[in-house]
């Protein structure tokens, strides 16, 4: 048994962007393990996700049409259904409030050896598993004992797939369990206005900011260029924006196109949830702020100088 099988994620009749990264993560270990990559869509508009995640390195996409948002009996008997369908030796899902709701099950209910939050892998002889811990301050490597196992990958670590693929496509039927909870639709949290997540452009403010009023500053450049405001910990934690403002490791991982740092200083534990912007610019006073190095673009001076030129240039 040497194949991959590789969950895709959805919400609100949308494939989450992970989803595509998780297509490039399934085929480097399929290449590793010299196996096929098997692409799971569960429950949504199945076709329509299945034409969207044909992508090149997909040798096949099962689709399961039950239901329409994540369902922990769906997922869990879908992917037990694959298994025994496949050559698969490998589970690889996001490592989301869904991805660890089920895997560990799977993990459980077949003895595999279950690693989370993946950053990185390498299989010679065996899999090893690159994790972060300590709020991203130390980077570790974990060695896997045996040849199966259940991986769940870190959104934002690895290229999404892009082009056009030529996967066949399986519809799977799946025998549902007589007992257990059914999900039967989707609330989203009061409070939760936006999902930052999702967004194409994060202006995000830190500490630099320096009290609740001068926010007006960075919400005028986030309204001018059409962008969502973000945060770091400290303006979370002082009440000035919601929660699911954060970026960070406690907070959302985002990949947005751009993401613009303003008075950030860099903490490993907001780096962790934004390094994988495709294009980061970064405001802030001080030359050596960590923020520079990861930084595409840096401008050193006062926001308050930076920010209010930068509205201006834009109108």
């Amino acid at each position: 048994m040497s194949d991959v099988v590789a969950v895709a994620e959805h919400r609100r009749g949308e494939l989450r962007d992970v989803s595509y990264e998780l297509i490039t993560a399934g085929r480097e270990l399929a290449d590793a393990i010299d196996g096929d990559l098997h692409l799971a869509v569960i429950g949504g508009d199945v076709d329509r996700f299945a034409e969207t995640l044909d992508r090149p390195g997909v040798d096949t996409i099962h689709t399961v049409a039950n239901g329409e948002e994540f369902d922990h009996n769906v997922y869990q008997s879908a992917v037990e259904t694959l298994l025994a369908r496949t050559e698969a030796s490998a589970i690889v899902a996001p490592n989301s409030v869904n991805g660890l709701d089920y895997v560990p099950a799977l993990a459980e209910s077949y003895d595999l050896p279950l690693v989370t939050d993946a950053i990185g892998f390498e299989y010679d002889d065996g899999l090893t598993v690159t994790r972060e811990m300590y709020g991203s301050k130390v980077e570790t490597t974990v060695d896997v004992a045996g040849d199966r196992f259940a991986l769940t990958i870190r959104g934002g670590e690895w290229e999404p797939a892009e082009g056009v693929g030529d996967a066949a496509v399986e519809s799977v039927e799946v025998d549902l369990p007589e007992s257990g909870a059914r999900v039967k639709g989707f609330e989203e949290v009061a409070g939760g206005d936006v999902d930052i997540s999702e967004a194409e452009v994060l202006v995000s403010v830190g500490r630099g900011i320096e009290e609740e009023e001068n926010l007006d500053v960075v919400e005028e450049l986030a309204e001018t260029i059409g962008a969502t405001l973000s945060a770091s910990r400290p303006i979370v934690d002082n009440g000035w924006l919601p929660k699911n403002r954060q970026v960070g490791q406690s907070g959302k991982v985002v990949t947005p196109e751009v993401y613009i740092a303003v008075g950030i200083s860099g903490a490993v534990q907001h780096v962790a949830g934004m390094k994988g912007s495709d294009t980061i610019v970064a405001i802030n006073t001080d030359p050596n702020a960590p923020i520079f190095d990861i930084a595409d673009y840096g401008i050193v001076g006062d926001l308050f100088d930076v920010v209010p030129a930068l509205v201006a240039e834009f109108e």
